[in-house]
């Protein structure tokens, strides 16, 4: 079976003058029906609001750029959390989570968040379907006045005022002097980890750095079922070649800068060459090996992969399988000399994951 892994960049599904939303769709990227992973992204204006949803799917959530605020309502939970967030930062949003996004009304540029998930429980494989508590395609236009105004008791004239007062969809802008309650240090602990200021679980120099996601640093990522990391590799620099060896998928949105990437599937074909820059996002199947080398402006990319607590198998560097495999097996899979063997064996001894230039 052919296997199309062509990056994609997303489409554009709402815009106003809050703000925009994308997605990527499965009939653009056919391995996100596949993996049953849903890909989107949020772009607030200065002053934008996107009103308080719901999703079908447990996420991820990472800022791509700016400053701004959003809102979490945990399930059962009396009180929103309100947390600050900057460029960096990664949130982990299980099932039932209502969440807002606003961007403050001074900001000098766009607040923008990228959202992956696991849509296998969604309505749509692939795909994200959201509910919104307000606006024109909220959930209570749907339920007579009778029902909102017994919910709310309210009269039916009031619940019919209150449902039918947001004329806009999902994204407003705030009116001047609109407050909304300020971020909490307090709400923060334990929702958000800072990619670019976390302490490094990788970091090899003039090669690249890596910061995981895991239940240890952000523990709601056990409830999401999610793990995920933000790579940056300096220029020219390799990523080792590699695969998860946990039966997962490995989704990879491009975030800065620019390089080649290769992946190599069943009966060792190359699957996927192609040339990645930011704003793109492609997967990696099950098992399938993966490397990437960065242009002069390096490479940084955030990934999702379908388990809390990954674990990745490496094909080149000190911790590669080679190292572990005796000389007489390596010599003979290899049909080589021990020469041979022994030259192969003595490289990448100081190398791990990332190579820097030669």
């Amino acid at each position: 079976m052919a296997v199309d892994l062509t990056q994609r960049q997303p489409k554009k599904t709402y815009r106003g003058e809050g703000g925009a939303s994308y997605e990527w769709s499965p009939a653009d990227l056919p391995m996100l029906g596949v993996a049953s992973i849903g890909a989107a992204k949020l772009s607030l204006a200065a002053g934008g609001l996107s009103l308080p949803s719901y999703s079908d799917s447990a996420k991820v959530a990472y800022v791509l750029q700016g400053t701004g605020t959003c809102g979490i309502v945990l399930p059962e939970a009396t009180k929103e959390k309100v947390v600050g967030v900057k460029e960096g930062d990664a949130l982990a949003l299980p099932f039932g989570v209502v969440t807002w996004w606003h961007n403050a009304p001074d900001a000098t540029t766009e607040l923008i968040v990228l959202f992956l998930g696991d849509t296998s429980k969604g309505h749509k494989a692939g795909q994200f379907t959201n509910f919104q508590l307000t606006g024109a395609n909220g959930i209570f236009t749907g339920f007579s006045t009778e029902f909102v105004g017994r919910a709310w008791d309210l009269t039916q004239d009031d619940a019919a005022k209150l449902v039918s007062s947001q004329p806009a969809s999902g994204i407003v802008k705030l009116g001047a002097g609109q407050k909304l309650p300020a971020p909490s240090a307090e709400d923060r602990k334990g929702m958000a980890l800072n990619c670019l200021e976390a302490p490094l679980d990788v970091d090899i120099k003039n090669g690249g750095r890596v910061v995981v996601l895991n239940t240890q640093n952000l523990p709601l990522v056990k409830e999401v079922g999610l793990g995920a990391d933000l790579v940056r590799i300096d220029a020219h620099s390799m990523c080792s070649p590699g695969f998860s060896c946990d039966s997962a998928y490995q989704v990879t949105y491009i975030v800065r800068g620019s390089g080649r990437v290769q992946v190599v599937g069943t009966d060792g074909k190359r699957v996927l060459e192609t040339h990645v820059e930011g704003g793109y996002l492609f997967i990696v199947p099950r098992f399938f090996v993966v490397s990437k080398i960065a242009d002069a402006s390096g490479l940084e990319w955030f990934s999702i992969i379908t388990t809390p607590n990954p674990i990745y198998s490496h094909l080149a560097g000190r911790t590669s399988v080679w190292k572990a495999i005796s000389p007489e097996v390596l010599e003979a899979s290899f049909n080589t000399t021990p020469e041979m063997e022994k030259l192969f064996r003595s490289k990448r001894l100081d190398s791990e994951i990332f190579f820097a230039p030669n």
